[in-house]
């Protein structure tokens, strides 16, 4: 029976998810960060620390946040801090009451697709391909748009947009992009999560696929 990520402890399945990402080619350096509520404090999420390798992570890797006030409750390690889009994550988890864990990578893809559409354009169109069904779009034909952010130096710039937006106009689909910066999704657990950006990720090759014929 294949093992789901729901069954291991927060730290440890998203150490194994990191991993994997990694050896796809999603999180190369130090680069995206993971995170998930902890279950006997749903008031709290572990977040990768800020500059460890993601191939590499260990489970004194994460710092437990809280989603209130984004203050550093647990700190394993003294000289880790918090990943530069903690306040991103923190967003996801404010904004979507039900969001369990929060994955954020930078695929080559998910930033390709990004140039496909002109210079302030707030969404980008997504394809009609199967795969949409693993983001909860069950319908005929449906017209769907992935949120999207400009980026910027400031991460609590993103943060602020993207709560503003999101406190307007929820998305379709549990994801949105960065401009030339990558794809964050979430997900009502870390099996949940992990699903979806292996969904939208394959709807971003696809399309960077496309373009390049």
């Amino acid at each position: 029976m294949a093992k789901s990520f729901d069954s291991l402890p927060e730290r440890g399945a998203l150490a194994e998810i990191a991993s994997v990402f990694y050896q796809r080619g999603w999180m190369f350096g130090t680069a995206g960060n993971l995170s998930a509520r902890a279950r006997t404090m749903p008031d709290n999420y572990w977040i990768t620390a800020s500059g460890v390798p993601k191939g590499q992570l260990e489970e004194s890797d994460f710092l437990r946040i809280s989603v209130a006030s984004m203050e550093v409750i647990e700190q394993i390690n003294p000289y880790n801090k918090p990943s530069a889009e903690t306040s991103i994550h923190q967003v996801i988890y404010r904004s979507v009451p039900d969001a369990g864990a929060c994955m954020h990578v930078h695929s080559i893809a998910s930033c390709q697709v990004t140039n496909d559409v002109g210079e302030g354009a707030t969404e980008l169109p997504l394809p009609n391909v199967e795969m949409l069904k693993g983001l909860g779009v069950w319908e005929e034909n449906p017209t769907v748009s992935i949120p999207l952010f400009e980026n910027h130096l400031d991460v609590p710039t993103i943060a602020r947009q993207i709560e503003q937006r999101l406190s307007i106009s929820p998305p379709r689909v549990p994801a949105l992009l960065i401009r030339n910066h990558g794809v964050t999704v979430w997900g009502s657990s870390i099996q949940e999560a992990f699903n979806r950006t292996e969904c939208i990720e394959f709807i971003f090759a696809f399309l960077a696929q496309r373009r390049c014929r």
